[in-house]
Formats: C-alpha cells, sequence, structure tokens
C-alpha cells in the first residue's frame, strides 16, 4: 500500500482540518523521498522531501520551470487562474524562468540588500514599538488575537510605507491579501458563491489598488520602492502594465503573508517552548538565530511547483518531460540528514541550513527586509513581555502554499515603553 496518495500534502483543507503532515513527511524521507502522488481532484505530481533533492531541483530552472505556475491548482482552477480578467492578466516574477527572471529581479535587487534594508531600521523599529505599545494599553494586561493584531499588523505598515499605500488603504490590503492566499478559507475567502467571478473581481480590485499608485508615482515620482516600481525599465524599455501590477501584487503578498505566519507561528513555538522564550529575554543577542530558527520551524512557504522540461533521473525515479515536481520546503527543514534533532525547536541552532526563503534562482528577494523586521518585533516582545499564554485553540489557516494560523488567541503582560 502506498504511504500517500498525495491529497493531506496539497489539500488546503487537510492542512486545516489535520495539520501540516510532518508525519506522512517523515516517512517520506525515510521510505520514498521522490514519490507519485496521484490525489483525488488534483494534477498528479512528484513530491519531493528531502533536503538535497530540493536543493538540485531549485538550483536547475533550465530543467525545472516556473512558467506554468507555483501552486498545484484543483482540477477546473486553472480556468479561473489564467482568467485574462483577473490574475491571469498579471505576470509575476515568480513564475519567469531565466533570463527573463533575472532581468525583473535586477530592478529591486537594490532594494533588499543589507545596507539598503539598513536605512528603514527607524520605521521598522518604529512599527515594533507602535505595535507593541497598543497591546500594553493603559494596564499593560489583556488578551489579543496575536495573528490579527500583532502579526499582520506589523510588515502590513513596512510594506506599506514603501510601497506607497496610505495607512487608511491597510484593511483593504490586509483583506485582499487574506482573500488571495486563503481562497479556500470560510472565514477569509471572498465572498461569492461563484469561485470563478469572485477570483475576477479580486484581480481587479487588486490591479485598481496599485494602479492608483503607480499613476502617482509616475506623475510625482519619489526615492521610494513603489516610484521604482512604477518607472522601472527592462532592457532599455518602460516594464509592461502588467509585469508592474504583478511587481506591487507579489512584493506584497509575498512579503506580508510569509512575514506575518512566520511571526504568528514564531510565537506559538515560544509559547510551547517557554524554555526557548526565557532563553531570548535573558540573551537578546540570540534574535538573528531566533529569527532563523522560527523560519525553519514554521516554513511558510510550504512548497512550489515546478514542471520538468525534459527526462530527469532522480534517486532511481524517473521524472518525465510536462511531470508537476512539488519541493516541499516545509519537509526539507525536518530532514534528518540536515539538521540535528529536527523536531527540536531550538532558537540557538548553529548550523540551520534551512530552506525557508528557498534556494536558486528564486531565492526570497526580500528575506533580509523580513529578517529584519521579524527581529524587530522579537526583540520588543521579548524586553518588555513579562509572561504570555495561550488563551484558547489555535486555528490554522485553510491553505497548503502559505501555510500559517488565521487565529492565535493568547493573554499577557506587558512593561510600558521605556
Amino acid at each position: 500500500m502506498s504511504i500517500t496518495d498525495g491529497f493531506d500534502l496539497i489539500s488546503n483543507h487537510a492542512y486545516a482540518e489535520k495539520g501540516v503532515p510532518h508525519d506522512l513527511w517523515t516517512r517520506l524521507r525515510a521510505e520514498s523521498p521522490v514519490h507519485r502522488c496521484h490525489p483525488a481532484g488534483f494534477a498528479p505530481f512528484w513530491a519531493i522531501t528531502k533536503h538535497a533533492d530540493v536543493c538540485e531541483i531549485s538550483k536547475q530552472p533550465d530543467a525545472f520551470s516556473s512558467a506554468d505556475g507555483i501552486i498545484l491548482l484543483e482540477n477546473g482552477q486553472e480556468e479561473v487562474v489564467r482568467d485574462s480578467q483577473g490574475f491571469g492578466a498579471m505576470r509575476v516574477i515568480i513564475e519567469m524562468d531565466p533570463p527573463e527572471h533575472r532581468a525583473y529581479r535586477n530592478v529591486t535587487s537594490p532594494v533588499f540588500t543589507p545596507r539598503a534594508v539598513k536605512a528603514l531600521d527607524a520605521a521598522i523599529d518604529r512599527s515594533a514599538r507602535e505595535v507593541v505599545d497598543r497591546l500594553a494599553g493603559e494596564t499593560g494586561e489583556g488578551e489579543c488575537d496575536f495573528a490579527n493584531d500583532v502579526a499582520a499588523a506589523h510588515p502590513l505598515r513596512i510594506l506599506s510605507t514603501m510601497l506607497g499605500v496610505p495607512r487608511e488603504s491597510e484593511p483593504d490590503i490586509l483583506r485582499l491579501t487574506n482573500e488571495l492566499f486563503a481562497n479556500d478559507d470560510p472565514d477569509l475567502q471572498r465572498e461569492g458563491e461563484d469561485r470563478q467571478q469572485a477570483a475576477i473581481q479580486l484581480g481587479l480590485e487588486l490591479y485598481q489598488l496599485f494602479d492608483k499608485i503607480i499613476q502617482d508615482r509616475r506623475a510625482n515620482p519619489r526615492d521610494d520602492l513603489a516610484s521604482l516600481l512604477a518607472n522601472a525599465t527592462i532592457d532599455g524599455e518602460p516594464m509592461g502594465m502588467m509585469e508592474t501590477v504583478g511587481y506591487y501584487l507579489i512584493t506584497f503578498s509575498a512579503g506580508h503573508d510569509t512575514t506575518k505566519n512566520a511571526l504568528v507561528g514564531g510565537m506559538r513555538a515560544l509559547l510551547e517552548h517557554p524554555d526557548q522564550f526565557e532563553k531570548l529575554k535573558q540573551h537578546p543577542e540570540l534574535v538573528e538565530s531566533a529569527v532563523e530558527e522560527i523560519v525553519r520551524w514554521t516554513s511558510p512557504v510550504n512548497y512550489m511547483k515546478r514542471v520538468a522540461t525534459r527526462d530527469y533521473e532522480l534517486r532511481g525515479q524517473s521524472i518525465r518531460t510536462g511531470d508537476n515536481v512539488i519541493l516541499f520546503y516545509a519537509s526539507a527543514n525536518r530532514d534528518e540528514e540536515v539538521f540535528v534533532d529536527p523536531f527540536d525547536f531550538r532558537i540557538d541552532r548553529s548550523p540551520n541550513r534551512h530552506l525557508g526563503f528557498g534556494i536558486g534562482e528564486h531565492f526570497c528577494l526580500g528575506a533580509n527586509l523580513a529578517r529584519r523586521s521579524q527581529r524587530a518585533l522579537l526583540l520588543e516582545l521579548a524586553r518588555r513581555m513579562d509572561w504570555a499564554e495561550l488563551a484558547g485553540e489555535p486555528q490554522q489557516i485553510h491553505s497548503g502554499f502559505v501555510v500559517g494560523l488565521k487565529k492565535l488567541p493568547m493573554r499577557y503582560r506587558i512593561k510600558p515603553a521605556a
């Protein structure tokens, strides 16, 4: 009997109902690391679960293409996503192969270098302080939903500042990114029985929001990321409108939801491992390694899809041209051959060769910003949080792609700002 048909590895609802399938991945890594899956309702795919194999495939974009999309869609959803009136009209860098991908990546790569991100230090620290100040209130004690009150608010403020989104529009951006990545979640999905029409409307609303900013920055350019994208050129020609809007979309959605899910998953890990939270309070210099461990532990981007462009043999399995290949980063980040005691959460883990930001051609462009924003909030919480505990059951988002919690109820006591 096969270990799995792959349904629980890929179904959005399976993640919400059963959680992240670490038990299945552990078996697959040991018994069938390149595993052929035929899940009901989805196209067949190869499940790649070992760290070394994810690295091998990721470093060969000529043999494994991103151009057909990075998510394994349910049967029938391709029509919705490719619709020319919605998301199908937008082109995003994450679905480009070289050399095109490199040309588009070069547009913003200078903005995300460590030196460039350092220029944002004051804004990032201010955002973290303001979020924790709101939690503290007048008494310093209270309850919150960490997922929405804290983890969503902090990266949203930073990205809104960089991309020119007015503060009053931030709730709209939060709603739209939730609808984008949690389109199967009954609490977060866009309303409407017709899922295709809902997706079209979501795409149009995102387009209109970003188009307004683009037109403003073209008429009144400033020294910011929004202006850089609005006025970018590729090979000496202005970047196309669909590529420009797509760039805004991927920068905002990927940058926000992944960081949010790392933060909320990291807080849950700290609450469930109070010795590690205490260690961070006593040794704030561990914050950098703590962020790396949180990214490994949570793996917010659960997987990426690739399509084989030629026949390829891996661990004795014959991958054929046109086959879907799913790179499970969350499994690679628990690989026993790479990580000592991979199911232990340790904020001082070293070395930590996690793949939470990917590897190779599509390594996360915003990794430096994500790390810096997480460090700021973790440090602020470690300095000021006297105690904290769960105040209810965490709830998982109905999503198998960008994975995380939609609710993390907690109670706490926080020191006032110094």
